[in-house]
């Protein structure tokens, strides 16, 4: 299983490598050549100096244009001593492999991304004898996938957007669409997904919200992570079964959803949809209040 959101934030390139790619050209616009075939390398670059250094991933992409290796950093935070980690993983990898290697930077953070995406010049004022220029993705240029059909185009992408904007009052209708657009891929992949994206959402509503939407999804309950789901079920007394379950978790998906939107639900609108059994009808509700203002719209044809 994958434990954190640094791990998670990495991994999901060696998941699917050509995410990477895309990325580049699609969000940071960089025109990066079309690659053949990228193969994931060895992340360890200790030498036999007893000095632990190690990427997080790193990727080797074969394309027209000679092969380059795409060093993948996930950063939590601001580090300095990245000043000089930085630098050497591109140099010591430059002369291992003697391909061109490119520092990409994935965080979760507006500041992180701003203080990673400056260049790190060593050298004197007039003359730097070694410039490093991180491409960074964040929460500035990661579209914002709100959108069934555009999530189902690009499910990798659109788990990334899920885990770089998996907070704030955009985040359920990301989580929605995203949970729909999971059901059109292979059940394997898209348990990985569903990992990469629970380890990312530090938003306890928000992790909350995605265990709901993923309750209602049938794969979900031969997953590990499905089995912590489980427990804390049973722990709670929701656990009767799982077509009530499923019911139980899509209706408190709905209220999730309104309470942290901000939007008051009257004791009326709690029992309606506490009460409902109707899959179908809970569904509705739910994408309703990813768009409602006031929780009677759950409802408008009264």
């Amino acid at each position: 299983m994958v434990g954190s959101s640094h791990e998670a934030l990495h991994r999901i390139f060696q998941k699917d490598p050509a995410l990477l790619t895309r990325a580049l050209q699609r969000v940071l616009h960089v025109p990066f050549p079309e690659p053949h075939e990228i193969a994931a390398l060895n992340v360890d670059l200790t030498e036999i100096e007893p000095v632990e250094r190690r990427v997080d991933t790193l990727l080797r992409a074969e394309t027209d244009e000679g092969t380059y290796l795409l060093v993948v950093e996930s950063q939590g935070k601001v580090d300095d001593r990245k000043r000089g980690s930085w630098p050497y993983y591109l140099s010591y990898l430059y002369e291992k492999y003697r391909c061109e290697p490119v520092l990409i930077v994935i965080t979760q953070s507006s500041a992180t991304a701003r203080w990673a995406s400056q260049p790190i010049r060593l050298g004197f004022r007039d003359w730097h004898s070694l410039t490093v220029r991180p491409l960074v993705l964040g929460p500035d240029n990661v579209p914002v996938i709100t959108s069934e059909r555009q999530a189902e185009r690009d499910v990798p992408l659109a788990v990334l957007s899920a885990m770089t904007h998996g907070r704030g009052p955009q985040a359920p209708a990301i989580l929605e669409s995203l949970a729909s657009a999971l059901r059109t891929i292979d059940p394997d992949s898209a348990a990985v997904f569903v990992q990469f994206v629970d380890s990312c959402l530090a938003d306890p509503q928000a992790k909350q919200m995605w265990r709901d939407l993923m309750t209602a999804i049938q794969y979900f309950w031969r997953h590990p992570l499905a089995e912590q789901v489980r427990e804390e079920g049973r722990e709670q007394g929701l656990e009767q079964g799982l077509e009530q379950g499923r019911a139980e978790a899509k209706a408190e998906m709905v209220l999730h959803i309104l309470e942290w939107r901000g939007i008051q639900v009257p004791e009326a609108v709690r029992e309606r949809v506490s009460t409902c059994t109707d899959l179908d009808q809970l569904e509705l509700w739910a994408q309703r209040a990813v768009h409602a203002n006031d929780a009677a719209q759950l409802f408008p044809e009264e």
